[in-house]
């Protein structure tokens, strides 16, 4: 089993700046991809940024040039670095992990963003 531990989130006006942090531990060696995704009552879960092992990044349009996604594929470590956030960055943010060598997926528990107008 892997486990997932964020950190960060919180409440902050619009135009400031938070950062959330995510750690794996269990049974996990490294990872094909990690990062963030966010979901609003009522929304699908979707896509805010990943980094893959490899080094690449994804991001949802939405957030490029606001979000950045770093990482490390040793220490199982992502973290997500947020500015110019705007009230439609609110959501709750889940860490997700798909694991290397043997590919599965893990899910944190969550972490709520609040940006105030």
């Amino acid at each position: 089993q892997v486990q997932l531990v964020e950190s960060g989130g919180g409440l902050v006006q619009a135009g400031g700046s938070l950062g959330l942090s995510c750690a794996a531990s269990g049974s996990i060696f490294s990872f094909n991809r990690m990062g963030w995704y966010r979901q609003v009552p009522g929304k699908e879960r979707e896509l805010v940024a990943i980094l893959t092992r490899g080094g690449s990044t994804n991001y949802a349009d939405s957030v490029k040039g606001r979000f950045t996604i770093s990482g490390d594929n040793a220490k199982n470590t992502v973290n997500l670095q947020m500015n110019s956030l705007k009230p439609e960055d609110t959501a709750v943010y889940y860490c997700h992990v798909n694991t290397w060598p043997f590919p599965k997926d893990y899910w944190g528990k969550g972490t709520l963003v609040t940006v105030s107008s």
